[in-house]
């Protein structure tokens, strides 16, 4: 029976998202890995289902100040991708691409922000590489556009958009570990609705 919003999702649906979200996020960090030239791992990935301000709670704070990459996708998916990381992943990784690191996301450079905008688009890629492939469907991204924000203010986008036919996002959350060090990250993956049916058909659970 087809869902007619994220609330209706079932265990077995929502294990077989977790498992494409692992995956997903595994080639990310390969990808990750090959551009920095640095072993990369990745935590347990958590896929779950949030309403905007839990959302929020579970990333941090409303005045937070992140960075993000947004990819829309068309095709036989439609949706947002929408990759956030704060200020310590984001000077990790710089310190590899550039050798420079930022006390703050408002001192940062048109060089900082050109990469980073790269590795989250580079990472959505990954994740919706390996996504298709599994999933037998085609999905063309568009140019990525980036922004610094506030988190609550970066969350309204997708709100706005899908707002009118869900206030959920489905969340996937796995640290990134490099030298030891975890690095906190956030991809939101929000499909509409036909879209997560058709999903969830080729997949054989719906």
């Amino acid at each position: 029976m087809a869902i007619r919003s994220y609330d209706d999702m079932n265990l077995q649906e929502l294990d077989v998202m977790k498992e494409i979200g692992s995956i997903g996020t595994s080639h990310a960090a390969t990808s990750l890995s090959k551009m920095l030239q640095k072993e990369i791992r990745i935590t347990i990935p958590q896929v779950t289902i949030l309403g905007y301000e839990e959302a929020v709670d579970r990333i941090g704070d409303m005045e937070q100040i992140v960075a993000a990459t947004l990819v829309k996708m068309s095709g036989d998916v439609d949706g947002l991708m929408l990759f956030l990381f704060n200020l310590d992943f984001a000077n990790t990784v710089l310190e590899k691409m550039i050798g420079v690191s930022y006390s703050g996301f408002e001192t940062m450079d048109e060089l900082a922000n050109s990469a980073l905008t790269e590795i989250g688009n580079i990472i959505i890629c990954s994740y919706i590489n390996a996504f298709s492939q599994l999933v037998n469907v085609d999905i063309e991204l568009s140019v990525p556009s980036a922004t610094i924000n506030m988190l609550g203010g970066i969350l309204t986008v997708p709100i706005a958009e899908y707002g009118y036919e869900t206030d959920k996002l489905m969340y996937c959350n796995a640290d990134f570990v490099m030298d030891g060090k975890n690095l906190s990250d956030w991809l939101l993956m929000l499909p509409d609705i036909r879209s997560l049916n058709e999903i969830l058909t080729k997949l054989g659970v719906s």
